[in-house]
């Protein structure tokens, strides 16, 4: 129970940081299902960019589950910086996809174009787009347990 204006109880705290947590987990084994579905699945092969996503993301995996058994909310300080370089990839792969970055600065000059269409749904959201917004996702969620972690 809380007493009034004392704020969310001990039992409340660790089982609220646990299922943000296991949501962030959660998105990124869900990310990481979908990447692996594309390729090995449906056969899109991944692009630079794509392998550059994909090591900030699988990692992941395994580090938000250690985080999980037992709670321990510093897992945040090392996939926080995952989840943000791959923010910042993906983010970076949409604009090459969108044809924002002119061509002397994409690094997709061999094999795997960066903006082959693979995939739009609903007309607008592609497998670079779903990729931002899984790591946006991710990264909001981790904030979110980081500013409730402990000073």
């Amino acid at each position: 129970m809380t007493r009034a204006g004392s704020g969310a109880s001990t039992a409340e705290k660790p089982e609220l940081d646990w299922i943000l947590l296991f949501s962030a987990w959660l998105i990124t084994a869900v990310a990481t299902a979908g990447s692996l579905f594309f390729s090995y699945v449906m056969g899109f092969a991944p692009c630079v960019l794509c392998w550059y996503q994909r090591i900030f993301l699988f990692p992941l995996v395994i580090v938000l589950a250690r985080g999980l058994f037992p709670l321990d909310r510093a897992v945040v300080r090392y996939a926080l910086p995952l989840a943000i370089l791959g923010w910042l990839v993906a983010g970076y792969h949409n604009l090459v996809y969108a044809g924002i970055v002119p061509e002397s600065l994409q690094p997709c000059t061999q094999g795997v174009s960066c903006t082959e269409e693979y995939l739009e749904l609903f007309g607008f959201l592609s497998i670079p787009m779903l990729s931002w917004l899984g790591f946006t996702a991710l990264t909001g969620v981790l904030l979110a347990v980081h500013r409730r972690s402990p000073k």
